[in-house]
């Protein structure tokens, strides 16, 4: 089951999911969207990867429109992430003062040994924290009005999502070809 809540902090409102578990975090680790930002709990500068086993949390994905950077979300978006995550976290919900980090779904890596749902970066450099003083209960309790549970089938939506760049990408070399030869058909 994933969990699925709606920000109105942009507009359009952002879809912001998350897995309900470690086995189900491993599946949206697996089956991200380009376009998708990864949040985690950052309890301590020199823990690389993020998931000790004392210290669990949920990732929080925000899923950004075709075309949107991930190194500029607004603000309002990326307090209601890092407020969602900090309240699915069962030791950072009870403390102040957190950091919260994000990077591109890309840049999640996953090695062999690493235990479920636990990931490192291909590229720490491409990580950003968010500092949070403290839990906002009314952030977090709107976006909580907003949670839907489904049980989607995370790897036929990557299969058509990727099925959709494909297209999208030889639309964009045909367009391509097209202009080449209206190019040499007006400058031979």
């Amino acid at each position: 089951m994933v969990l699925y809540f709606t920000s109105n902090a942009a507009n359009p409102p952002a879809i912001i999911y998350m897995g309900k578990d470690k086995f189900e975090n491993e599946d949206l680790i697996k089956y991200g969207f380009p376009e998708d930002v990864w949040y985690d709990t950052f309890f301590s500068f020199d823990i690389w990867p993020f998931h000790v086993d004392k210290l669990s949390s949920a990732h929080v994905y925000l899923r950004l429109q075709p075309g949107e950077s991930w190194a500029n979300i607004p603000q309002d978006l990326l307090d209601d992430c890092a407020q969602l995550v900090k309240a699915n976290s069962i030791e950072g919900n009870k403390k102040n003062d957190i950091t919260i980090i994000y990077t591109p779904w890309a840049n999640l890596k996953k090695t062999e040994g690493m235990d479920t749902g636990q990931v490192t970066f291909h590229n720490n450099k491409q990580v950003k924290r968010v500092y949070v003083e403290k839990r906002a209960n009314e952030i977090v309790n709107r976006l909580n009005k907003t949670k839907v549970e489904k049980f989607p089938d995370l790897a036929q939506e990557k299969i058509q999502r990727d099925k959709l760049d494909r297209q999208a990408s030889r639309q964009k070399d045909l367009q391509q070809v097209k202009q080449n030869k209206i190019h040499e058909w007006l400058f031979p």
